[in-house]
């Protein structure tokens, strides 16, 4: 039986070779997964609105009619799809093959992983986890940086049931981390798998924040730990939140 996946993307086509890099996303993933057991369902959620009705190849493209917010527009893709499975990614991935069929297999291992990242062939993670095994659990291993990042984050549908669309508070710094930090609040499970691999061509989307830089950026130090810093937590947590300002 084929297993169908949201894949929602987040775009900014402003010139010909940002839009490239959203082709290629497409095209690579695509390509990933023998289209007979997994069927991928490609949102684009475009913020170049003067490239409307325009569609990606491979997808369905939408222009929403409000400025961007990256959890914003990612909870605009969460409500426009309906399947189990839901990705959601940046614009410069290339998705490599059976990325998806490591993830299931994981995710079919265990009720009670809910949330997952693949891993990038050009990431530099921790030592610990290039010497770890193939699965490894954000809980058993918080003091390892590098399990959750916020380039592609695979999940089950299910989770937004449990801790509500993401919070449109955060623009785009700080987005992962209160992804982070929210899971642990319900006690959910985030997992890397090693085996499943999606390279992040780093800082290609990061063109999106020219217009609003220190909006989107700096300015998240605040929100983020006004909201957190009643939250019963850590004394990691604690001390990561006084570095904020320090």
């Amino acid at each position: 039986m084929q297993v169908k996946i949201d894949i929602i993307i987040l775009s900014y086509g402003k010139t010909e070779q940002m839009r490239a890099i959203t082709q290629q996303c497409i095209d690579s993933l695509v390509l990933s997964e023998d289209p007979a057991k997994i069927g991928f369902n490609v949102l684009i959620i475009e913020s170049e609105k003067s490239m409307a009705p325009y569609q990606y190849t491979g997808s369905n493209t939408i222009y929403p009619d409000t400025n961007f917010g990256y959890n914003k527009f990612m909870n605009i893709g969460i409500r426009a799809t309906n399947n189990k499975y839901v990705c959601l990614c940046n614009n410069d991935l290339i998705f490599h093959k059976n990325w998806a069929t490591e993830l299931l297999k994981v995710f079919d291992s265990s009720s009670k992983i809910v949330s997952a990242n693949p891993y990038c062939d050009n990431f530099e993670y921790d030592i610990k986890i290039k010497n770890s095994g193939n699965v490894i659990r954000r809980d058993k291993n918080p003091n390892i940086s590098g399990i959750l990042t916020g380039w592609c984050i695979f999940t089950r549908r299910s989770l937004f049931d449990k801790i509500g669309l993401l919070d449109e508070q955060f623009t785009f710094w700080y987005a992962d981390t209160d992804y982070e930090f929210t899971l642990k609040k319900h006690r959910l499970i985030h997992v890397l798998v090693k085996s499943s691999v999606v390279t992040h061509l780093v800082s290609q989307s990061h063109d999106l924040l020219l217009d609003k830089k220190d909006e989107l950026t700096i300015g998240q130090k605040a929100i983020f730990s006004e909201k957190w810093k009643h939250e019963p937590a850590s004394k990691k947590i604690k001390r990561f939140l006084r570095s904020l300002f320090n």
